[in-house]
């Protein structure tokens, strides 16, 4: 008895072939037409393969490579092909040509041959040893094994990095902060640096002279810094006054004057100007404002028109009058 037939196990024989998108066949199809090759480079279907090497045909040699192959030819000297031919000797004797140049280039011709070196050069590269020059070898150091030889010895006081300063510039950029923003300080500094060397020459009082040794007054905006410190040094007072309670008798304090030191005195000339900058209108916004007003200050310190003058003579009179007190001891 054969075996019985199952119907569903048909299909499973049939090879099932779905049929290929579109863009799939057509990408096939287009790689298939287009060959794989480099056109017009090195096949022998380009256009340049078929030229005929007639030489009619080939192109026009460089201006410096016929003169120099006309000059070989009749056994003289012709032009240097690396430095090209000047375009002087080129249009020498053709003065339409001539009339065409450029006005530097005509220039050049009325004083043909030119000196020096060869400008306007049909040549379109350099040589590469034009312009190398030989360099000397450095000497030896006198020091083995030191390159940049030994500090001068003693080592002066401000060779350190945290002294590379002017001791005036540092002690005012200390006295300018506020809140411990050095930066900022430093900034205003610099401002104040800038405005005492870009401000005219100052007109000097007499009645309020500077102190003895100043340079003239047109010197002093080429070196602000001397511009700065000659300003503190010619207000900074010789004393302070001390006020001693109960040495006069009956509880009534006594004025006693005491000298103070170089730091101590311009601190407290500092002080004075930073006060009478601060009463100053400001002419204008932005961070240097207060910075242009201390300026001023020590340009009118140095012209004798500040009030701090007043305020030295004060202390100064105050002191001659209670020089008496100097010998009364301190409890």
């Amino acid at each position: 008895m054969p075996p019985r037939l199952y119907l569903l196990s048909i299909p499973w024989t049939i090879a099932f072939r779905p049929k290929a998108p579109v863009s799939t066949w057509r990408n096939e199809r287009t790689t298939r037409i287009l060959p794989l090759c480099r056109n017009f480079a090195d096949s022998k279907d380009s256009p340049a393969a078929g030229r005929p090497k007639n030489i009619d045909t080939q192109p026009l040699l460089h201006v410096s490579k016929e003169a120099a192959k006309r000059a070989d030819i009749a056994g003289s000297k012709g032009p240097e092909i690396e430095q090209g031919t000047p375009v002087e000797e080129v249009v020498k004797g053709d003065k339409e040509a001539q009339d065409k140049l450029p006005k530097s280039i005509k220039d050049s011709i009325k004083s043909f041959p030119p000196k020096g070196s060869r400008s306007f050069s049909t040549s379109a590269f350099r040589s590469q040893d034009l312009g190398l020059v030989e360099m000397e070898a450095p000497p030896p150091p006198a020091i083995p094994g030191i390159k940049f030889g030994l500090p001068a010895l003693p080592i002066p006081s401000d060779a350190h990095l945290k002294y590379r300063y002017d001791p005036v510039v540092k002690q005012v950029t200390n006295l300018l902060m506020r809140h411990g923003k050095l930066s900022i300080a430093q900034r205003n500094m610099s401002l104040i640096l800038t405005h005492l060397r870009t401000s005219p020459p100052p007109t000097i009082n007499p009645a309020r002279p500077l102190i003895p040794g100043a340079p003239p007054p047109s010197h002093l905006p080429l070196n602000p810094i001397l511009y700065l410190t000659l300003a503190i040094d010619s207000v900074a007072p010789l004393l302070r006054i001390r006020s001693q309670k109960g040495a006069a008798g009956g509880g009534v304090a006594l004025q006693i004057p005491v000298p103070l030191g170089l730091r101590q005195r311009r601190r407290a000339a500092v002080q004075w100007i930073l006060t009478a900058a601060t009463k100053r209108k400001n002419r204008g916004s932005g961070k240097g404002g207060f910075a242009q007003r201390v300026a001023e200050e020590m340009v009118a310190v140095v012209e004798g028109k500040s009030s701090v003058w007043e305020r030295r003579n004060a202390i100064h009179k105050l002191g001659v009058a209670a020089r008496a007190n100097l010998n009364l001891r301190r409890r």
